[in-house]
């Protein structure tokens, strides 16, 4: 009875909070916000600046009092007061808009697999003290499969691979849990320093998160093109300290983050050894499904194809999948209540 009232009286939000974008469901709306997660601080007042995409801007362009800060490492928290700021803004956010309702909004927050409690109750803590009233938390990979209608109550085995921004999410999952699971720190924001980092010592060119972000998007790939792509970056020459600007190709993009890719490759390998028979004869048969933002780099469906040997499907829209199951965790929570991690009223008391 207190549930139904709570879901007719508070409104109800479903989070994606990933190390680089934060995005936002909200019951009866959709996903109304796609934010990164950053935040900008003033230095010497200790104030917040701007968050989201308002600090976006400022990155790599601020004065040296201000900071943009990303709250979020490795798909964890890392700084906490940041967290929470950002949390709260994006919550204002959300329900700007929306009815006032009697209760704080109910929440159902993804997180990567293999998470200790204390990041869980640090994950917990800041959304609570960023307005929320009722906190549920459940895994990304498991949150994407249920965004992309997988059957993951049946007694079926279903493999999926959650690509973001700080880790990547390896999962099989059968009967409503996470057979086994694997978290790297491979993904978005790892192709991008390799970006930097080839570009400096090729062509002695600094480069800026953003820039590089920015070439990995358009001409990056994981396997030779039927069509050469190339991009022009500027930087700092780090042997003259002026501005330069070079050619660079899509080549030169699959050079950098190559080891990082057959990094990714070994780790599939490894969970498909440790997985149980019956489970791995599923996967052989239905496939392997890729989501997150990362996942729609080009030639990476094929090139995992080519070296797994399993087929690999690419969602529509994968950058969403994780907050689509969030809102569909919302709409039927009782249904999905033992697939979340410790639920609010498990806990031990403190």
């Amino acid at each position: 009875m207190l549930d139904r009232l709570r879901e007719i009286m508070s409104n109800d939000i479903g989070i994606d909070l990933g190390t680089a974008s934060t995005l936002i469901y909200v019951r009866g709306s959709g996903i109304v916000a796609i934010e990164p997660s950053i935040v900008a601080l003033n230095q010497k007042t200790g104030r917040v600046v701007a968050v989201g995409e308002d600090a976006s801007q400022m990155i790599g362009r601020t004065p040296a009092h201000i900071t943009a800060i990303r709250p979020l490492e490795n798909g964890v928290i890392s700084n906490f007061e940041v967290a929470e700021e950002m949390l709260a803004y994006f919550l204002r956010k959300a329900i700007l808009n929306m009815p006032r309702k009697f209760f704080r909004p109910r929440v159902v927050i993804g997180v990567p697999s293999g998470i200790t409690n204390v990041e869980r109750r640090a994950v917990r803590d800041a959304v609570k003290n960023a307005g929320a009233g009722e906190v549920h938390i459940i895994e990304e990979p498991m949150a994407a499969a249920i965004g992309i209608r997988l059957p993951v109550h049946d007694p079926v085995g279903n493999m999926i691979i959650d690509m973001g921004g700080g880790t990547t999410d390896i999962a099989v999952i059968s009967l409503g849990g996470v057979v086994i699971a694997k978290n790297l720190h491979i993904a978005g924001e790892k192709l991008n320093q390799d970006i930097i980092s080839y570009v400096r010592d090729e062509f002695k060119i600094l480069l800026g998160e953003r820039t590089a972000e920015e070439v990995k998007v358009a001409i990056g790939s994981a396997q030779k093109l039927p069509e050469p792509l190339e991009a022009a970056i500027r930087g700092r020459d780090l042997v003259t300290g002026l501005p330069r600007e070079v050619i660079i190709t899509d080549s030169d993009i699959r050079e950098a983050i190559q080891d990082s890719i057959m990094q990714l490759i070994e780790a599939i390998k490894e969970v498909l050894e440790a997985t149980p028979p019956e489970v791995v004869s599923d996967i052989m048969h239905r496939g392997i499904v890729l989501v997150g933002g990362a996942a729609q780099l080009l030639g990476m469906k094929d090139l995992l194809e080519r070296e797994i040997r399993i087929p690999i499907h690419l969602v529509d829209e994968p950058y969403t999948a994780v907050v689509r199951g969030t809102g569909i965790v919302l709409e039927n929570l009782a249904n999905y209540r033992d697939i979340l991690l410790d639920n609010e009223d498990e806990l031990p008391p403190r």
